[in-house]
């Protein structure tokens, strides 16, 4: 919630090093106070958009870029990547060493995507290990390969060299038995209006989770990329969702796969 002070002018230095938000002076004209009050409110959606641990754009700013994509027309590519075997790096390595690898995943997204489509491309942060960017359709081959390349390079670095030289640790299951779990690697659900006309931003968001699921049941870090013709989205937590896309053509996966 953001703080606003009325304070008189000698002291308009001092409620700022108070922790205010905003001050008003109390001979500050009605036209700059509304817009200083303006400015404030602005500045707080905005950081309430903004992922605290990454700064990238959260959810309802992934919303509004899938809307602002869909209306436009323009041919693109929503992009879901998440982490395999976060949470068992978690467990073993601690927190303070996983939100570094969530920070360093959001950085290989924006630095690539942003790197190869500049304007063109968006970033967002759904939470935890799940991120969600937007690329220009012809990019997709490109920034995705770039990106799987960069992860497979930085995150062994992440691990302690036993671990690294292994290529794997023994972690328990959730009924306490011993397991091999292998280094993270990334996945990638790609969703294109290349063969689907959408309507609505949240047609893209179902069908990029669907495509996800689909990527992490392939081995090692991979994009796969909806090529299906038109059909009504499967909801990602439907059982039968993953047997149907291995079952169906047109679905496409690369780097590593």
């Amino acid at each position: 919630m953001p703080v606003l002070v009325m304070a008189a002018a000698e002291r308009f230095e001092d409620a700022f090093d108070a922790g205010a938000d905003e001050v008003l002076r109390a001979d500050m004209s009605d036209r700059e106070a509304t817009a200083r009050l303006s400015a404030m409110l602005r500045r707080s959606d905005r950081d309430t958009d903004v992922h605290p641990s990454t700064r990238l754009p959260g959810t309802r700013e992934i919303e509004a870029e899938l809307t602002r994509r869909v209306a436009s027309g323009e041919k693109f590519a929503a992009c879901y990547a998440d982490l395999d075997h976060f949470k068992e790096f978690n467990d073993r390595y601690g927190y303070h060493h996983g939100d570094q690898v969530i920070r360093l995943v959001a950085r290989i997204l924006h630095d690539v995507v942003k790197g190869l489509c500049v304007e063109e491309g968006f970033v967002g942060h759904i939470g935890g290990d799940d991120f969600l960017y937007t690329i220009p359709l012809a990019a997709v081959p490109r920034v995705c390969d770039e990106v799987i390349r960069v992860f497979d390079e930085l995150i062994p670095c992440q691990y302690s060299e036993q671990d690294r030289r292994v290529g794997y640790f023994f972690g328990k299951d959730r009924r306490g038995q011993l397991h091999r779990v292998p280094l993270m690697t990334l996945s990638i659900g790609v969703v294109t209006n290349q063969r689907r006309h959408f309507t609505r931003g949240i047609e893209v968001s179902e069908l990029a989770t669907e495509m996800k699921s689909y990527a992490k049941t392939l081995s090692g870090s991979v994009w796969a990329v909806d090529r299906r013709r038109e059909e009504p989205a499967v909801p990602a937590s439907a059982g039968a969702s993953i047997d149907a896309l291995r079952a169906r053509q047109g679905i496409r996966s690369a780097g590593g796969a």
